[in-house]
């Protein structure tokens, strides 16, 4: 394992693969909870994740006339519900099968007076055994959890403050618990052609409906999804001619013809001598080449990046 000299822990897969495999499930018990109750927003934005100092949350969920909030806790390793009445309540995270973190789960959220009727297979997965019976106990490795809750908070501040050099429609940082994923995704406004779908385990018109128009999106895997090191990607959609030929930055980028998408090692920001720039540059760069590629109208959806208590200047013609 590395050492850095900065807050962008190291992450390498192969040494937590086991306990990310259970928190990527776990999210997707947590994530179906809101997505049972919250109304549908474009692009399924209802249904995700968002990064906490202390680690992952769903945000307020209504339930009924209530409402409650999950979070993971990945500084003292629990998941804790709350609800509008004052009412808190937590289990501890630790080595534990998906079945038993879907009861204990369930639990609190029925406990509280809640509505847990989720959907309850894995969504994106191969293995889409169903949560309440799958019982084989995983490790959960708390420092891993910890470190990578730590990369998540680095990598969301960059993304965030990414996002507000544009000023078209983009979406917030939030983590997709189906492929378990940070993202910020950027839309030139324009429609885009039917997406031929067919994603593992995912309804059709789902995922039509994430890319019903035209986007360029950029995000974090701590690993798996066809890479085995926590890398960060940038695609298109629709890929338009020549996307892969563009030229982007930093050098230890390139474009993977398999899936379709530039991809840029985690490893290669956090050891860099500024990971914020180098995030930036990536993201920019890749940004620019599905821009100019796809014919964007770059004058009136870009901006400079926005710096606190400045407020966007108005020009007007």
């Amino acid at each position: 394992m590395r050492t850095t000299n900065n807050n962008w822990p190291d992450i390498p897969y192969d040494s937590w693969r086991d306990t990310s495999d259970l928190l990527h499930r776990c999210c997707q018990i947590v994530g179906k909870y809101r997505l049972a109750h919250a109304p549908w927003i474009n692009h399924a934005w209802h249904a995700t994740l968002y990064v906490t100092p202390r680690g992952l949350s769903t945000g307020p969920i209504p339930d009924g006339t209530r409402c409650h909030t999950l979070s993971f806790d990945f500084c003292d390793h629990k998941m804790e519900a709350l609800s509008d009445d004052g009412a808190r309540k937590q289990f501890a995270l630790k080595d534990m099968s998906v079945a038993d973190f879907y009861r204990q789960t369930k639990d609190l959220i029925e406990s509280m007076g809640g509505e847990f009727d989720i959907h309850g297979a894995p969504n994106e997965l191969d293995d889409a055994t169903p949560f309440a019976v799958d019982t084989t106990t995983r490790p959960y490795d708390a420092d891993a959890a910890a470190r990578f809750h730590g990369a998540l908070c680095q990598i969301d501040r960059v993304f965030s403050h990414f996002r507000t050099g544009f000023l078209g429609k983009v979406s917030p940082s939030h983590l997709f618990w189906g492929s378990f994923d940070l993202a910020t995704t950027r839309f030139s406004g324009r429609s885009a052609p039917l997406h031929p779908a067919g994603i593992p385990n995912l309804p059709d018109e789902v995922a039509r409906e994430a890319y019903s128009h035209e986007v360029s999106s950029a995000g974090f895997w701590p690993g798996g999804g066809g890479v085995n090191e926590a890398m960060f990607y940038s695609y298109a959609y629709p890929t338009p001619d020549r996307f892969a030929d563009q030229k982007i930055k930093p050098a230890e980028a390139w474009f993977d013809r398999r899936l379709g998408e530039f991809l840029l090692p985690y490893a290669a920001v956090s050891d860099s001598d500024d990971p914020d720039a180098t995030l930036l540059e990536f993201l920019k760069t890749t940004y620019e080449a599905a821009a100019n590629s796809g014919k964007w109208d770059r004058a009136a959806l870009e901006c400079d990046l926005g710096k606190p208590g400045f407020p966007r200047a108005i020009e007007r013609s």
